[in-house]
């Protein structure tokens, strides 16, 4: 069983006391976010092998914008018996967009540190979301997401980028800063599909090249493998087989149509981020 921590809240940022406290007692419940009256029991043990996939974790996958936590903790995960690798999100938007998020250059540090300790294939950069507006224009990413490819050169074998997609309480927020004449989105119209991503795809494809990283894009129906990005697994089969020999895959339903992740236990819960990023689709 593939344990996700977590695509809905930040749990290696704000709540990783909580989460070793849950692998002390082997187990932590997770409430349906459709359905609040469902609670599922999910074994954090590690998986023994040959036993029910369900009985125990195989591997973690952790989510997160501040990765030192995990990091002062490899060894103790490592020499409590789990496997792991870690996402990082860093775009370093302005405070605008990100009003609680570190200073980029100490996240940068600890993503270095992180992938000397347990090796740059198990650190994935995420560019997440790419949202275009007149703080973060074309100029700003192209030169934004180069200074960060470059100083992650040899720490991070891979980079997955996502476009903003529009969700309810994102778009409210949003729209409330451009009333007030603190933002103007730019992610929409001809002139983005047509010219801005375009070039912006181009751009980061050339730089994920230069830094020697894999560039590839989250859940999209387009196809953008002429720029040299292909769809990618944030949980991914290929790489999990390829680091620890395990098969597990899997398409996972539960998420976005275009989401090629395997099967994952999410233990998080929405709206218990205290990160309240402007864009999150998980800050309702």
């Amino acid at each position: 069983m593939i344990v996700s921590v977590s695509r809905r809240c930040d749990i290696p940022r704000f709540q990783f006391p909580w989460f070793l406290k849950r692998l002390d007692a082997g187990f932590c419940e997770t409430v349906n976010p459709f359905n609040r009256h469902q609670v599922k029991r999910v074994s954090l043990v590690p998986a023994e092998e040959g036993k029910n996939p369900e009985d125990g974790v195989d591997l973690f996958v952790f989510w997160t914008r501040d990765p030192r936590k995990i990091l002062a903790n490899t060894d103790e995960l490592s020499n409590r018996g789990y496997r792991f690798y870690v996402m990082v999100t860093l775009t370093g938007y302005p405070i605008l967009l990100e009003p609680s998020m570190v200073g980029t250059s100490k996240i940068l540090a600890a993503i270095i540190k992180l992938a000397e300790k347990i090796g740059p294939d198990r650190v994935i950069w995420r560019y997440d979301p790419l949202i275009v507006t007149n703080i973060t224009n074309e100029d700003f990413h192209l030169a934004n997401f180069n200074l960060m490819a470059q100083k992650l050169t040899g720490s991070v074998h891979r980079v997955i980028i996502s476009i903003y997609d529009e969700y309810k309480g994102a778009a409210k927020r949003l729209q409330a800063l451009e009333r007030m004449g603190s933002l103007q989105m730019l992610n929409t119209g001809n002139a983005f599909q047509e010219q801005t991503l375009p070039r912006l795809l181009a751009g980061f494809a050339e730089s994920a090249k230069a830094a020697g990283m894999e560039i590839q894009s989250c859940a999209r129906k387009e196809d953008f493998s002429h720029y040299g990005i292909n769809p990618g697994a944030c949980i991914d089969a290929l790489l999990i087989e390829r680091l620890w020999g395990l098969d597990l895959s899997g398409k996972d339903k539960n998420q976005r149509p275009h989401c090629l992740c395997s099967k994952s236990v999410d233990i998080g819960a929405y709206g218990t981020c205290s990160a309240n990023c402007v864009y999150c689709y998980a800050w309702n």
